[in-house]
């Protein structure tokens, strides 16, 4: 069993239902699905602020339980560009890779990018120094979706990179 340290993050309001999870933001077109677990659902929001200054249309949304994954969330996937998935667990074994395995079996071809915690011993620091040294910070994800999108690594990067 995992106990957190420090506060729990506030409490983000809900737009609607995507099966049983929550849809945090929807902005534009359906450029991004970002689909964050628990905590870093804060994080995620974020991101998908400083996308949407980039002119890049995003989906956030919080899967209420992660296994096993809501079908809502292959149908999101499906219908969007790029899936990413943020949690602060390790990425082996993780949510996120859960989330592949089934968008994998079910055909999804949407290219995904998984972040989360690497399987390595982590030096002890406040949770945002760690975050941060990991790459698990909102600056940090948003400038990693930005370069794949404007890269030409999804159908839709050409127009993007002319916004």
């Amino acid at each position: 069993m995992r106990f957190p340290k420090g506060p729990p993050p506030e409490d983000i309001p809900t737009l609607s239902k995507a099966g049983g999870a929550d849809v945090l933001v929807r902005s534009g077109t359906k450029d991004v699905l970002i689909v964050a677990v628990g905590s870093m659902c804060t994080v995620a929001v974020d991101v998908a602020s400083r996308l949407t200054d980039q002119g890049i249309g995003v989906t956030v949304v919080d899967p209420r339980w992660v296994k096993p994954v809501d079908p809502a969330l292959v149908d999101l996937a499906r219908e969007h560009r790029l899936v990413v998935s943020v949690e602060d667990n390790g990425r082996i074994g993780g949510c996120g890779a859960t989330l592949l395995q089934t968008l994998n079996d079910a055909g999804v071809t949407t290219p995904f990018r998984l972040h989360g915690i690497p399987q390595e011993f982590l030096d002890h620091a406040k949770r945002d120094a760690i975050l941060g040294r990991i790459g698990l910070d909102a600056q940090t994800i948003a400038r990693g979706i930005v370069e794949e999108v404007t890269a030409g690594h999804t159908p839709e990067a050409e127009h993007l990179s002319r916004r």
